[in-house]
């Protein structure tokens, strides 16, 4: 799943005294990439390969210089196409919990940031089976607003990341 817990494991003992500032968990979610970098790589070359084959026959005649800006074209739009496509999946929402707080930090596109923060003891997690803009869609509410969590994700990791966040809440 596109998400991955980091839970704090150098907690202080109860006895010590000691306070610790670390957060008690952190929840990192991204969208799923179906076509991983490499894979981008190979299809580009792919393309390449298989839009020269034709090309072959024309070779070192001026032919070659008349056609040869059309596959130049179609294997350009299909790179800046894959390209924008990459730019605009790099979402990292970041779900941080301490002890006082709950913070939700969305790193969106372009470098847009977004920020939420509510006490943990008022913060309730909604799962709205219908009537969202997605099936199963996960929202945080306290503070000042309502908060969507994970709207990139399918509907069955919406599921299993709101029965894990409910435990982690609950907590």
């Amino acid at each position: 799943m596109p998400y991955e817990w980091i839970i704090r494991s150098d907690e202080a003992p109860e006895r010590s005294g000691a306070s610790s500032t670390s957060p008690a968990f952190r929840l990192h979610l991204w969208p799923h990439r179906s076509l991983p970098r490499r894979g981008f790589v190979i299809f580009i070359s792919c393309t390449c390969l298989l839009l020269s084959l034709p090309l072959l026959a024309v070779l070192g005649s001026p032919v070659l210089w008349a056609l040869l800006p059309f596959p130049a074209l179609a294997v350009g739009g299909v790179w800046l196409a894959l390209d924008r496509s990459y730019r605009d999946g790099e979402i990292v929402e970041e779900l941080t919990l301490w002890p006082d707080r709950l913070t939700l930090a969305r790193h969106g596109p372009r470098g847009q940031r977004r920020d939420w923060q509510a006490n943990p003891h008022w913060v309730r997690l909604e799962l709205h089976r219908s009537g969202g803009p997605v099936p199963n869609y996960l929202t945080l509410r306290g503070g000042p607003r309502e908060v969507e969590i994970g709207a990139f994700l399918s509907e069955e990791e919406r599921l299993a990341l709101h029965g894990e966040l409910q435990r982690a809440l609950s907590a």
